[in-house]
């Protein structure tokens, strides 16, 4: 596959998975309004809001991921070699200047974000930024201008935004549980305690497999467009040894993220989770969007 086919795949990937969020929204909306025999004009408004969810997951991801990582503004004179590595690149593959944020954070990490490569959006951690050489920074932001580059930020993006509002509306569905006879017709009062029952059925169902589909949805973005994005940066830096160092010492850090979640977790160069201790973190390893460092390290000394 091309660049430009890669870039084009991940355009249409991005509007399928906001066309399936509305479906999924609406199609949760009409079955609730019919089954619980309430008025089926929340099925617009469903319609309407997630119309909107999707717009604002396209136009304003970076904003909104920034303010949940609690990132800031990167400053050059704090972070020379962040600043001008990252300059140096985009000047050598003819990109425009991403802005640049840090997360004052010890643990190592890092991420890319926005809607296109003009509206990118860079970000590491202080921890990994004073932990790292140049080389293995320059390595890391080659990384992430890779994922720029291929429009992958503008679908990681989406799919953060999308998968937080499916959260937030399994959150919802249970909490409609406890909720007594508003918005049901007054012809059905009779049958409220047998309608309460379905809709807290309901509420549960989707409490428990709204976490799956966004799971599910996270999948979509290939572990493979890791593996393409570490060849990437090795092919701006001629230095695969740079990459290497950086996720052998990233790798061996066991402090989690504090701002980050699962929400959020796709998005950054490796995962902030760090949750692998236990059985319940084995088995989460299943369902990484990350594939295993040992892997990519393996992949790039092939390179070197």
């Amino acid at each position: 596959m091309t660049h430009i086919q890669l870039i084009q795949r991940n355009k249409l990937k991005s509007s399928f998975i906001m066309m399936m969020f509305i479906a999924f929204i609406v199609g949760a909306s009409y079955l609730i309004a019919a089954g619980l025999q309430y008025d089926l004009s929340m099925v617009g408004v469903a319609l309407i809001f997630s119309g909107l969810v999707s717009f604002s997951s396209y136009w304003w991801s970076d904003k909104l991921i920034l303010s949940i990582s609690k990132a800031r503004p990167a400053r050059r004179e704090e972070f020379f070699d962040y600043y001008t590595v990252t300059e140096n690149i985009v000047s050598g593959q003819r990109m425009p200047m991403p802005k640049l944020y840090v997360i004052d954070d010890t643990a190592m990490n890092a991420f890319a974000t926005g809607r296109d490569p003009e509206h990118a959006v860079v970000c590491a951690t202080t921890g990994l930024l004073s932990r790292l050489t140049r080389s293995e920074v320059e390595g890391v932001v080659a990384h992430e201008l890779s994922h720029v580059q291929n429009y992958d930020i503008r679908l990681m993006s989406i799919v953060t935004v999308l998968v937080g509002m499916i959260a937030l509306l399994s959150d919802w569905a249970l909490r409609m549980t406890f909720w007594g006879n508003s918005g049901r017709s007054r012809d059905n009062d009779r049958d409220s305690g047998q309608l309460q029952a379905i809709l807290a059925v309901a509420g549960i169902a989707l409490a428990l497999l709204s976490p799956l589909i966004a799971q599910i949805i996270q999948l979509s973005i290939s572990r493979k467009r890791e593996f393409l994005a570490d060849a990437s940066a090795v092919g701006m830096t001629r230095n695969p040894r740079g990459l290497a160092a950086a996720l052998k010492k990233i790798s061996s850090d066991l402090e989690p993220l504090e701002v980050a979640n699962k929400a959020t977790a796709h998005l950054y160069f490796s995962n902030p989770l760090k949750n692998t201790h236990s059985a319940v973190g084995w088995f989460a390893k299943l369902f990484s969007t990350h594939p295993p460092v040992a892997e990519r390290i393996a992949a790039l000394e092939k390179l070197a």
